[in-house]
Formats: C-alpha cells, sequence, structure tokens
C-alpha cells in the first residue's frame, strides 16, 4: 500500500511555526472560536469590506447555461450596463470599443474571454485605450440547482482595485477636458455594480418568463 505524503509534510516541523496559520492540529476549536469572534463587527469600514476587492452576487430565474451564453457576448454589457452603449468590434479580432457614458467622449475597450466549461465570463476593458485592458471584470454563473436546489442561476461577480483606478496611467489617451476618471468611482462600485446586476436579473427573467430567448437573434448574428 502506497503511503501518501501528509499535508505540509514538505514543511517538516516549521509547518506549525508558519505565520499566520491557522488549521485544528494547532489550533482546536475552542482556540479557534474566539479568534472568528474576534473578527465579527456590527459595524464595518467601507475600505474593510471593499478596499481591494468588489464582489456582488445574485439569483436569477433563468436556466444557466442561457444566462452565461447571453453574457459571453460583449453586446450584452449594452443591455444590463448602467452606461457601456455602442459596442463595435475593432479590426482585431475579439477587440471591441464602445461608449461609456460615466466620463465625457470616453472611449471603454473590451475583450471578453469566455470559459463554457466552466461558465465564466472575464470582461477585460480600460477606458480610452486597447493596448493594456486592466479594469477586469470577474464573472461566474452557476447552476442554481446546485447550491440553492432550485432551477436557476446565480451570477457571482468580482472586482479587484488595480492600482490604476487610483492613476490614469495613460493621460494623453484621455479626452483633455473630462473631468473624472474611472477610479474616482471606486468607492460606489458595490451599489454601482448591483443596480447593473440588477438590471441583468431582470432582463434575464423578463425574457425568460416570455418564452424569449436570453440571447436576442440581433446579437448572435
Amino acid at each position: 500500500m502506497t503511503v501518501l505524503p501528509t499535508a505540509l509534510s514538505d514543511l517538516g516541523e516549521d509547518a506549525s511555526s508558519v505565520a499566520g496559520l491557522v488549521r485544528i492540529e494547532s489550533h482546536p476549536r475552542p482556540i479557534a472560536t474566539p479568534l472568528v469572534l474576534d473578527k465579527l463587527r456590527s459595524v464595518y469600514l467601507h475600505d474593510q469590506i471593499y478596499g481591494d476587492f468588489c464582489p456582488i452576487q445574485g439569483y436569477v430565474d433563468a436556466p444557466p447555461r442561457e444566462v452565461f451564453d447571453w453574457l459571453a457576448h460583449t453586446q450584452s454589457l449594452e443591455e444590463w450596463s448602467y452606461s457601456i452603449r455602442g459596442c463595435t468590434e475593432t479590426e482585431e479580432a475579439g477587440l471591441w470599443v464602445g461608449e461609456d457614458r460615466l466620463g465625457a467622449d470616453t472611449k471603454i475597450y473590451i475583450r471578453t474571454i469566455a470559459s463554457p466549461e466552466a461558465m465564466t465570463v472575464d470582461y477585460h476593458c480600460a477606458w480610452d485605450q486597447g493596448r493594456h485592458l486592466w479594469m477586469i471584470y470577474l464573472m461566474r454563473v452557476v447552476d442554481a440547482q446546485i447550491v440553492f436546489d432550485k432551477p436557476g442561476a446565480v451570477v457571482l461577480w468580482v472586482n479587484c482595485h488595480h492600482p490604476f483606478y487610483d492613476e490614469n496611467p495613460f493621460p494623453e489617451t484621455a479626452p483633455p477636458e473630462r473631468p473624472v476618471w474611472v477610479g474616482d468611482f471606486w468607492d460606489t462600485f458595490a451599489p454601482g455594480h448591483q443596480i447593473e446586476l440588477d438590471n441583468l436579473t431582470a432582463i434575464a427573467e423578463y425574457r425568460h418568463r416570455n418564452g424569449l430567448p436570453l440571447t436576442p437573434e440581433w446579437m448572435r448574428s
């Protein structure tokens, strides 16, 4: 019988002294429970929740595969996003450009990377230029039957606070009179994206409820 190595055996005796490591071997439940309780707060600072990450999620009463197929089309952003409009594909295959009406005369470049097996849809975006797409919108569609034991889809969406949100790395590409930068809105990303997720939900559920394909014909062509 082959004896498999145990977890962290490569660390030898150092395993028990790794800083910040909390495992049941070193922290039995009576010791770990106060650590967990100490992390609970009745009030959380905004940066504690949304400092580096902006996660939102929601349930959609529509077939998960159809939700994924719809989101995998870059043009779906014109339907459920708050401000992205007029997307057209550029001469570079897979790279789209549209208008982000959050900023005056602002172009937004988008490359959508979708994985049918994992049902992930990642929108790689940037304002003003398409050479470096650093605004990454990570989305995953989950079959609600698996996680909620009911039909439908769960949509998980995470944004990461890239350092370029703090300062425009390509100022020479920006419209000269634009008063704002996309990073100015970071503190409101969570409620803003929640509005967009609510839009996504409303559209998908309306189409599904009325027997319409979630991905409209014009988007498929």
